[in-house]
C-alpha cells in the first residue's frame, strides 16, 4: 500500500496546479507605474519598447554579452523602411552604452537616432501621446550634453568637426561668432542635467528640445563697460540650450554619413525653434542656472564685508540686469537690506522667472551697495544709476516701459526705494545743518556729494514701489545698545571719509549736532530718534506713484499696532494712504523669500502689467 504524500508536497502540488503558465498579478499603483515607465534614464535599464526589439530579433542575450555587436546587428536591421521602433531602441541602447563606456560618440549616436525618430524625413512623426516621444527628446537632449561633456563637473566644449560614430561619420558645423548673448560673448558652458538644486523651493524647467546648459560670460574689460550704469553680473550663469540639426536624418543614418549644425539659443531670446516645419519649444533650466550662479557668487562674502567697509568692492556697487536690455519689458528693481546682498532675493527671483507672464513682460534688475554707508549716500547712487540706465538704454525716449519701473525694497532697501519717490526739498539738509550748503567751506567734490546725497527729487521713471519689512520711522534694534555697537564698526569709503573730515574739522559751527564725532552709518540713520528717520517719516511720497506695503509681524492680529517682526515695529513699517497693505502674521523680518510675500509681489506686478 503506497505511503501518503507529506502535507508540504501536497501544498506544492496544489499551488502548481493553480499557477498558469501565463497570467497576471495585481500590484499597487507605484509598482505598476515603475514597470511601465522604467527606462535607461530613470532606472538604468532599457525600456520595454527597446527590450521588445532585442527579444524580437533574438539579440537580447547578445546585447548582454557583447552590446556593441548587438547594436551593430540592430542597426543592420533598419533596412530601407527605417522602422521607428528600431530607431527608438537604437537611441536608448546607444545612450546606455555611452553610460557604460563613457563614449562620446555613443552619446552623439543616441542623439542622432532620437532625432531621426522624432523628425523623420517624410513619414508621419510620432504623436504627442506616444510615450516614446518625451523619452526620445530626453535622450536627444542628454545625448548632446554628454557627447560634448569634458569633465565630471559638467563642463561642455561645443565645437564642430568630424566625429567617428559607430555606423559612419558625423560632420558638425558650428559658428563660434554666434555664441553670444546681446553684446556679451560666452566663455564656457556647463551641463545642468545632473545638477540637483538646493535652497529653492521650486525648480522651474521649461521642457522642450535641446540640451539645457548654463553659459558663463567673458568679463568686459573696456572702460565703457565699467562706466555703465546698468551692467551684467560677471558671475552670472545664463540659461541657454544647444541644438543639433541633423540633415535628412533617416537617409543619413542609412548612408552612414551625417551632416549637422550646432546652434545655441538663450532664454528670453528664443523660447522656441522651428524643426522640420514644426514649432518646438526649447528646453531651459533657469532655476538650476540661478542656483549655479549663487553657488559660485561672491555675494555671500559681500554681505558682511560690504557692511563693515564702504570701500569693499566699491567697483561692483551699482545696478545689474539678469539679461540684456529688451525693449518693451518693464524693469523690476530689487534693493536688498542691511548686511545683505542680491543673493537674498533668490526665492523671489526664481518665482518671478517661473511666472510666464512676468518673465515675458518684465526685466529684473538688482541694486548692490555697501550697506553700512549712510542711507542718503546709497540712495544717491541708486538714483544716479536709474537715471543713467534710462539715458543709456533709450536716449531718444522711445521705450515707455523703461519709464514705468517698479522698485521693490527690503528693510534698508525699502528706505532707499522710498527716497526714489520723495521730494525732500531741503528737509534733510535742515535736519543736520544750520547754514546753507553754499556757505560751507568745503571742496567742490564735497559740495557736489552733499548736494547729491541730501537733496532728493522723485525719479520720474519710477511708477510703483513695494516696501517689505521697511523701517520708515526707524528700527528699535538700531536704537538699542547692540545697534549702536554695530554702527561703530562701519568704516566709510574714502570719499565719505574726506567729506566727514571737511565737515567735522572746518565746518563744525554749521552742524545742528555740534557734538557729532563721525559721519552716521546706515544703522545710525535707522535709529528712530535720528534726524534722518524723523525727517523721512515726515516726508510725503510723490503723488502719482502707486505704493504697496508688505509687513511681517511675529504675532497675531489685528490690531497690529505694537507688534513687530523682530527688527521693525508695525507702526514704523505702516504708511498711511498706500494702495495696499499686506500683513503677514507669525513671520520674521526676512520675509522677502516667504510664499505669502512672493505671492503678494506677484499679484502687484500682474496688476501693474494689466494697467499699462
Amino acid at each position: 500500500m503506497p505511503r501518503p504524500a507529506p502535507p508540504a508536497i501536497l501544498g506544492l502540488l496544489v499551488v502548481a496546479a493553480c499557477a498558469t503558465p501565463v497570467g497576471v498579478e495585481r500590484v499597487d499603483d507605484q509598482t505598476s507605474h515603475r514597470a511601465l515607465s522604467r527606462n535607461v534614464l530613470s532606472a538604468g535599464e532599457p525600456s520595454s519598447f527597446s527590450k521588445s526589439q532585442l527579444l524580437r530579433l533574438g539579440l537580447w542575450d547578445r546585447y548582454g554579452s557583447d552590446p556593441e555587436d548587438a547594436l551593430a546587428a540592430l542597426h543592420a536591421e533598419l533596412g530601407s523602411d527605417l522602422d521607428d521602433r528600431l530607431l527608438f531602441a537604437l537611441a536608448e541602447l546607444s545612450f546606455q552604452q555611452g553610460q557604460k563606456t563613457g563614449s562620446h560618440t555613443r552619446y552623439l549616436a543616441a542623439a542622432l537616432y532620437a532625432y531621426a525618430f522624432l523628425f523623420p524625413d517624410s513619414v508621419e512623426p510620432p504623436g504627442p501621446f506616444d510615450a516614446r516621444t518625451r523619452l526620445a527628446l530626453d535622450l536627444y537632449n542628454r545625448g548632446i550634453a554628454e557627447g560634448f561633456e569634458e569633465t565630471e563637473a559638467g563642463a561642455i566644449a561645443l565645437h564642430g568637426g568630424t566625429f567617428e560614430v559607430p555606423f559612419g561619420t558625423l560632420e558638425l558645423e558650428s559658428d563660434p561668432d554666434a555664441f553670444s548673448w546681446g553684446e556679451h560673448r560666452f566663455a564656457g558652458f556647463t551641463s545642468l542635467a545632473r545638477f540637483e538644486v538646493r535652497g529653492l523651493r521650486n525648480r522651474y524647467r521649461r521642457p522642450g528640445i535641446g540640451a539645457a546648459l548654463a553659459g558663463s560670460l567673458e568679463r568686459e574689460q573696456s572702460e565703457d563697460a565699467t562706466e555703465r550704469s546698468l551692467r551684467i553680473p560677471p558671475a552670472l550663469q545664463v540659461p541657454v540650450t544647444v541644438l543639433i540639426r541633423f540633415e535628412a536624418p533617416r537617409r543619413s543614418v542609412r548612408a552612414g554619413r551625417v551632416h549637422g549644425r550646432l546652434e545655441l539659443f538663450a532664454e528670453h531670446v528664443a523660447p522656441s525653434v522651428t524643426v522640420a516645419g514644426r514649432a518646438v519649444p526649447l528646453e531651459y533650466d533657469p532655476t538650476a542656472a540661478l542656483a549655479y550662479t549663487l553657488e559660485h557668487s561672491e555675494a555671500w562674502a559681500f554681505e558682511k564685508r560690504g557692511y563693515l567697509s564702504g570701500s569693499y568692492r566699491s567697483d561692483v556697487d551699482g545696478l545689474y540686469a539678469l539679461q540684456p536690455y529688451s525693449r518693451g519689458r518693464v524693469p523690476v528693481v530689487l534693493v536688498h537690506g542691511t548686511a545683505s546682498s542680491p543673493a537674498r532675493w533668490a526665492e523671489l527671483l526664481n518665482e518671478l522667472m517661473g511666472d510666464p507672464l512676468i518673465d515675458r513682460r518684465c526685466q529684473l534688475w538688482l541694486f548692490m551697495y555697501n550697506t553700512g554707508n549712510p542711507i542718503l549716500y546709497s540712495a544717491s547712487l541708486l538714483r544716479q544709476a536709474l537715471r543713467g540706465a534710462v539715458r543709456e538704454l533709450d536716449p531718444e525716449g522711445r521705450d515707455p516701459a523703461l519709464r514705468d519701473m517698479v522698485l521693490i525694497g527690503h528693510s534698508q532697501g525699502g528706505v532707499i526705494v522710498r527716497l526714489m519717490v520723495t521730494d525732500s526739498g531741503d528737509r534733510f539738509w535742515n535736519a543736520v545743518a544750520t547754514k546753507p550748503l553754499a556757505e560751507l567751506d568745503v571742496s567742490d567734490a564735497t559740495r557736489d556729494l552733499l548736494q547729491r546725497s541730501l537733496f532728493f527729487e522723485p525719479v520720474a521713471s519710477v511708477k510703483r514701489v513695494i516696501f517689505i519689512s521697511t523701517p520708515h520711522a526707524g528700527s528699535f534694534v538700531a536704537g538699542n545698545r547692540l545697534g549702536r555697537m554695530a554702527a561703530r564698526l562701519v568704516r566709510m569709503p574714502v570719499n565719505l571719509a574726506q567729506t566727514g573730515a571737511e565737515i567735522l574739522t572746518d565746518n563744525r559751527d554749521a552742524l545742528a549736532m555740534r557734538d557729532l564725532e563721525r559721519l552716521p552709518s546706515s544703522v545710525d540713520n535707522m535709529d528712530p530718534e535720528h534726524p534722518f528717520s524723523v525727517t523721512l517719516a515726515a516726508s510725503p511720497i510723490a503723488p502719482g506713484v502707486a505704493v504697496h506695503s508688505i509687513i511681517p509681524v511675529k504675532g497675531d492680529g489685528p490690531p497690529f499696532a505694537g507688534l513687530d517682526d523682530g527688527v521693525v515695529q508695525y507702526d514704523s513699517a505702516h504708511v498711511e494712504g498706500v494702495e495696499s497693505e499686506f500683513v503677514i502674521e507669525r513671520t520674521g523680518h526676512s520675509a522677502q523669500g516667504t510664499p505669502p510675500a512672493i505671492e503678494e509681489v506677484r499679484r502687484i506686478l500682474r496688476l501693474h502689467l494689466e494697467q499699462r
